[in-house]
């Protein structure tokens, strides 16, 4: 289980004093978009923003800076974002879209004295130990990265001056987490959000959710519309769309969406009230 609050190092390469921000690393599907091959790639060069990376997200505050997720191609994403220092990576499932970047986390334990903490929930961790076997134990290999696994299950914990509050959802029936990180939420790969968790997220400013496409419905992620009446449920002052396929236009679609909702695209940056 993690503990009530875990400290990190290097407090001090952080965002300015009492503010959040928040990185969009990455907004696109399992597969990316456009996806191996060029599928749609014409129909969406049109605008950079319809190019997607796997989904991963930066935190920073006066105190902190956390990941969610490391995708396949976080090493690239976290050059273009200029990451300097990660206190922490918190994963949401297991996935290898979510998952997969792992090993890129090596150049971040460089400057650190103790392992990066990795939080996710207890089948995600098992996954990691299994797949990514080479990094623990008897089989670590000399020079990868150091990493520190730290259960989660629904109890609120803190890093620096982040309070963390895990978030089930569902996607399809397996259980994930989302987080509530101060102020904001990020849920991805979302079909379906129980009340429980709806609590969780009562007077939250920033909600990042994912909307895979606008039709149709999908047995394991919200489509956009029925992500619009999730946000409706949960009333947050702005929202972010992320996990777009293909078929998913930046600007057309955001025409479509209510003034406080909008996609997000890669290398975004927001500031959280």
């Amino acid at each position: 289980m993690v503990p009530s609050i875990y400290r990190g190092t290097a407090s001090s390469r952080k965002a300015g004093a009492g503010m959040m921000k928040l990185t969009f690393l990455g907004t696109g599907t399992s597969m990316g978009v456009p996806v191996a091959g060029g599928f749609l790639r014409d129909q969406l060069a049109h605008d950079a923003r319809n190019e997607r990376t796997r989904c991963s997200a930066w935190i920073q505050t006066p105190r902190a800076s956390l990941v969610i997720d490391t995708g396949p191609e976080f090493r690239i994403q976290s050059i273009k974002a200029r990451i300097p220092f990660i206190d922490a990576v918190l994963l949401t499932h297991e996935h290898m879209d979510h998952v997969a970047g792992l090993d890129d986390l090596r150049s971040f334990g460089y400057e650190r004295k103790n392992p990066i903490p990795l939080f996710g929930d207890e089948r995600t961790l098992t996954s990691i130990r299994t797949r990514f076997d080479y990094l623990f134990g008897d089989n670590k290999y000399p020079g990868s990265v150091k990493l520190a696994l730290r259960e989660v299950s629904n109890t609120s914990f803190a890093v620096e001056d982040c309070d963390i509050t895990p978030l089930p959802v569902l996607h399809g029936a397996l259980p994930i987490l989302g987080y509530r990180i101060n102020n904001l939420a990020y849920l991805t790969d979302v079909k379906s959000i129980p009340e429980e968790t709806i609590s969780l997220l009562k007077g939250v400013d920033t909600l990042v959710i994912s909307g895979l496409r606008w039709e149709p419905e999908h047995p394991t992620h919200l489509t956009i519309p029925e992500t619009v009446l999730e946000i409706e449920r949960i009333q947050p002052r702005k929202a972010f769309l992320i996990h777009m396929n293909s078929y998913v236009d930046h600007e057309s679609s955001n025409r479509k969406l209510p003034d406080h909702i909008k996609l997000a695209y890669d290398q975004q940056i927001v500031a959280i009230d």
